[in-house]
């Protein structure tokens, strides 16, 4: 396994953010960092290559302050500016990294966001987990959430939330979400049992996906949420108090992977605080 963690340094605001979030986590790990600029691909202008050379040139000096910094607080640290596509360079640097780190600059989930496609794009296709910092401060904030439904992807995902929360001494709260089923139609209500069933069959699932956690994890506090409403809002919800939001990818395949699952489409789209994209 990579023990070096990419991070996208864009030449937008936040990357001040993505940078001081790559270099706690990598000296906490004892990881090293490469960071990465991407400045545009060739378009056939007059003069581009001219405007690209300073354009690259600007970006190294960026990165050496910000590597050089990361170095005095004892984080090896390596430089990179590539030209071309930033959405397929980050994605080929995922595949020799143990993380990939990059930012958005979402204000939070009533902001929207105006480069958040190429972070969706990114997370859909990486080979490693995805990391993404929005641009408000998390500072404060404690504890670690996870959605989980069951599945394998989601599985991935409460093991990196897991060993996350554990390394860090906070509180993980580990949320299922169930929806009732549509009907077409008008309704006037579902029928008790119905809902009831629903509730305690989802309960059952978390209680034995979180089984392993605990025998892998013995001192670390769970917290355990089951909640009807949608995944993606109920997760938005609890995100907004933690420091870390997990959720899985169910991406697969040369199409699939290009598709973020719905839900981690989403919350990516709605940040509520720092997100790990785990596939």
């Amino acid at each position: 396994m990579s023990e070096k963690i990419v991070v996208g340094v864009s030449t937008a605001p936040v990357a001040e953010r993505v940078v001081a979030w790559a270099a706690q986590h990598a000296k906490a790990l004892g990881q090293s960092v490469e960071l990465v600029t991407v400045v545009g691909g060739a378009v056939g202008a007059v003069g581009e290559d001219g405007v690209a050379q300073t354009a690259q040139g600007a970006a190294q000096k960026v990165l050496d302050v910000h590597a050089a910094t990361m170095r005095e607080a004892g984080v090896d640290a390596a430089t990179r500016v590539e030209r071309g596509n930033p959405v397929e360079i980050l994605v080929e640097a995922s595949e020799s990294a143990a993380l990939l780190v990059i930012g958005s600059d979402s204000k939070g989930p009533g902001s929207g966001s105006v480069r958040g496609a190429h972070g969706i794009r990114i997370s859909a296709a990486a080979h490693s987990p995805v990391v993404v910092v929005p641009d408000f401060d998390v500072s404060g904030r404690s504890g670690v959430v996870v959605g989980t439904d069951g599945s394998e992807v989601s599985a991935g995902a409460l093991r990196f939330a897991a060993a996350e929360a554990a390394r860090t001494g906070e509180v993980l709260t580990a949320v299922s979400v169930w929806t009732p089923m549509p009907i077409p139609g008008p309704l006037s209500g579902y029928p008790e049992p119905y809902l009831d069933d629903m509730q305690g069959v989802t309960a059952e699932i978390l209680r034995n996906v979180l089984a392993d956690v605990r025998s892998q994890h013995p001192d670390l506090e769970i917290v355990e949420r089951v909640e009807c409403g949608y995944p993606s809002t109920i997760i938005t919800e609890l995100a907004q108090e933690a420091r870390l939001a997990v959720v899985g990818s169910h991406g697969r395949g040369a199409f699939a992977r290009l598709l973020l699952g719905s839900i981690s489409h989403e919350v990516l789209a709605r940040l509520g605080t720092v997100t790990a994209i785990v596939r």
